[in-house]
């Protein structure tokens, strides 16, 4: 069924649309699935009837390897600040560099979502890159929340030990606590 069809169909009113129909009066099922899906023909599914762009658009990409996963991320974490070119005009509410700061606080937020995203744990070297990026744009809370994205990925206590301590210099030089070190769990 067309786009146009489907517009069509929609645009009738529920009269028109719930009415019988008359393929399924004549016809026993067999012959009418042929008819009403004619995407499975003897159990072998028909290529033509779906779109095939989502094939020809992947097609052509190759699988990035944890090390292209690692590079990409670590040049993206430390261009932050400079990723965007401002769109504002000089003039407005909030200074020149409180936009700077805003918009590559954003820009780094959806770099570490597109990061964690990912069916695997960044590198130390891209936590390292984001960290400082969420310190060069004062952003504390980001900052801390790194590690909480971390022990949410890894797979279990050990990596997530492994992580911290590889990670302890950079945390101590740029202040980043833990977020258990902040608010320790309570023991019932």
């Amino acid at each position: 069924m067309s786009t146009s069809s489907l517009i069509r169909v929609a645009a009738r009113g529920s009269t028109t649309f719930f009415r019988a129909n008359p393929i399924r009066s004549s016809q026993p099922l067999m012959a009418r699935s042929a008819v009403l899906l004619p995407t499975i023909v003897a159990g072998v599914p028909a290529a033509n009837n779906f779109s095939t762009s989502a094939r020809l658009r992947s097609g052509d990409h190759a699988e990035e390897t944890f090390e292209e996963f690692s590079a990409r991320f670590e040049k993206e974490f430390d261009g932050v600040q400079d990723v965007f070119e401002l769109q504002f005009g000089k003039s407005g509410l909030m200074g020149e560099t409180h936009r700077r700061l805003t918009l590559a606080r954003t820009t780094q937020q959806r770099n570490l979502n597109n990061a964690f995203a990912y069916d695997l744990v960044p590198s130390p070297a891209v936590v390292a890159a984001a960290l400082k990026a969420a310190r060069r744009v004062n952003d504390f809370a980001t900052a801390v929340r790194i590690f909480e994205g971390i022990k949410a990925k890894v797979e279990n206590k050990g990596q997530y030990e492994q992580y911290l301590e590889e990670l302890k210099p950079l945390r101590e030089e740029l202040g980043v606590p833990l977020k258990e070190d902040i608010y320790p769990e309570e023991k019932h």
